[in-house]
C-alpha cells in the first residue's frame, strides 16, 4: 500500500508515471474533483499491488524467525522495514513493521440513519464486502420504557441481509431536542420501565429481522450507573442468540461522578456485552476550538485503559468518516464528509498540514476576513488507526456514519480481511 504526499509543483501526470498507474485510477480511488488540480500536502492513495504493512508488538519468546513464519515473510524483509532493528536485541513491548501478504483481520460496523442519503442502498452494495455489521439508528423509547421506531428501516434491514451484513437495531435516548439524560435516568432507575424496555426491544428486533441490538445511551446520569448495568444484564438474558453491542464514551480513567462518562462501568459492560464500542471520536468536539477529531495519541491512551477492563476480542474503536470546518474566532462549525473536507482544501487552494502527534491532517483557509481551520481524516490517519487495531488485536472498528463519503477508507479495506459472520 503506497501513499504519496503531494509536493509543491507536482502534477497528477508525473505522479501517475512515477508509480506506473493511470491518472484516472488515482482520481477515482481518492475522489478527486478533477485531473488537473492538486495541492501541497494532499495525501494520495496509489492503487498498487503492495500489501498492507502489519504492525506487531514483541512478546516474550519472540524471535524474528518465528514472527517471519507467522506472517509468511522473511527476516530480511522485516529488518529492511525497520530502520536500526537489531534481530538479536528484541525487547518485550517493542513495536515493529512487518511487510506481509497475511492481511489484518477485524470486524467493522457502520452506523446509518435512515433517510440520510437517497442513494444509500446503491452505495451499500459497494460497501458490503467491507462491513460485518450495519447499525440502523432509528429507535428511541417512551418515558415508560417502550421502544419505538423513528424511521423507515425495513429496506436497509432487508438489503443488508441479502448482502451478508448483520443488521443491528440501535437504541438511543433521544427526543426532539436530542439526547436526553432525563429520559435515560427515568427509565433506567425503574425496574418496571426497564422490563418494558427489554421486552419491547427484543420484540422489535425479532419482528423486524435484526441480528442484534446496539445500545447507544448517552449522558446517562451517573447515579444510574448500576441501573445501566442491570438493564444490560436483563437485556442480554432476554436476547437469546441476538448480539448485544454497547457503545460507550471514551475515557482514560474511571470518574464515576462525571456527567458524560461516569455511568459507564467498562469492566461490567465488557463482561455482559458481546462487543463494546468505545467512541474514540469528537476529541475535537462541535462548538469547541479547532482540534483533531480523533488524534492517535488520545486513541492510544483510551485503548490502553480500556484493555485493562474489556477483553481485546470484544473491543471496537470508533473512526470518523467526517471532518469539522470551524471558524477560528467563534468556534462555529459545520460537519462535512472526509471527501468534502479534502476537496474543500483543493478548491480553496490550501496547503494541507499533518500533525505528527495527532497523526491527522488539517488546513487553513479564509472566507473574506473569516479564518477557518478544517480537521479531517485521510489515508495516512486511517492507516495509523488501523495499525493500532492490528497492534492490540482488537475486535475492530465502527464508522460514523455510512452516508458520508470517505473513499480512501474503503480503499484501505480492499486490502484487509473484514470478518463476515
Amino acid at each position: 500500500m503506497t501513499v504519496h504526499v503531494v509536493r509543491s509543483g507536482e502534477n497528477l501526470w508525473a505522479i501517475a508515471r512515477t508509480y506506473g498507474v493511470s491518472v484516472q485510477s488515482i482520481v477515482d480511488v481518492n475522489g478527486l474533483p478533477s485531473t488537473s488540480l492538486i495541492i501541497p500536502g494532499l495525501a494520495l492513495y496509489i492503487p498498487d499491488q503492495q500489501p498492507i504493512i502489519r504492525y506487531y508488538k514483541i512478546k516474550a519468546g519472540d524471535t524474528l524467525w518465528r514472527i517471519s513464519s507467522q506472517f509468511k515473510t522473511s527476516i530480511s524483509s522485516i529488518v529492511s522495514a525497520n530502520s536500526g532493528l537489531d534481530p538479536n536485541r528484541l525487547y518485550i513491548g517493542q513495536n515493529i513493521n512487518i511487510p506481509s501478504p497475511v492481511k489484518p483481520q477485524f470486524s467493522t460496523l457502520g452506523f446509518i440513519v435512515p433517510g440520510s442519503s437517497q442513494t444509500f442502498l446503491a452505495e451499500l452494495e459497494r460497501m458490503a464486502p467491507h462491513l460485518t455489521y450495519i447499525a440502523v439508528v432509528a429507535f428511541s423509547f417512551t418515558e415508560e420504557g417502550y421502544a419505538y421506531v423513528l424511521g423507515d428501516d425495513a429496506s436497509i434491514v432487508r438489503r443488508s441481509r441479502e448482502l451478508g451484513i448483520i443488521p443491528l437495531l440501535v437504541l438511543q435516548n433521544t427526543t426532539a431536542a436530542g439526547f436526553s439524560k432525563e429520559l435515560a435516568g427515568r427509565v433506567l432507575s425503574s425496574p418496571t420501565y426497564r422490563r418494558n424496555l427489554v421486552a419491547s426491544l427484543v420484540n422489535l428486533a425479532t419482528q423486524r429481522g435484526y441480528g442484534g441490538i446496539s445500545i447507544d445511551l448517552e449522558f446517562i446520569p451517573p447515579p444510574q450507573r448500576e441501573d445501566f448495568n442491570s438493564f444490560l444484564r436483563e437485556l442480554k438474558a432476554a436476547m437469546g442468540n441476538l448480539i448485544l453491542h454497547v457503545n460507550v464514551h471514551a475515557k482514560t480513567e474511571d470518574i464515576p461522578t462525571n456527567p458524560i462518562i461516569g455511568a459507564y462501568d467498562y469492566k461490567t459492560i465488557g463482561e455482559i456485552a458481546n462487543i463494546v464500542a468505545v467512541m474514540t471520536i469528537d476529541y475535537g468536539y462541535p462548538g469547541g476550538p479547532p482540534d483533531p477529531i480523533s488524534p492517535l495519541w488520545w486513541i492510544a491512551l483510551v485503548v490502553r485503559y480500556s484493555l485493562t477492563l474489556i477483553p481485546r476480542g470484544k473491543l471496537q474503536i470508533g473512526l470518523p468518516l467526517y471532518g469539522h470546518d470551524k471558524v477560528v474566532s467563534t468556534n462555529q462549525f459545520r460537519a462535512l464528509s472526509v471527501l468534502d473536507a479534502q476537496n474543500l482544501g483543493i478548491s480553496a487552494g490550501a496547503v494541507i498540514q499533518y500533525d505528527t502527534a495527532a497523526r491527522s491532517p488539517w488546513f487553513r483557509y479564509w472566507k473574506g476576513t473569516e479564518e477557518h481551520i478544517v480537521w479531517f481524516e485521510d489515508i495516512r490517519s486511517y492507516i495509523e488507526k488501523y495499525r493500532l487495531i492490528d497492534l492490540y488485536q482488537l475486535n475492530g472498528t465502527t464508522y460514523w456514519q455510512l452516508s458520508l463519503k470517505a473513499p480512501q477508507n474503503w480503499a484501505y479495506l480492499d486490502k484487509a480481511d473484514v470478518i463476515k459472520l
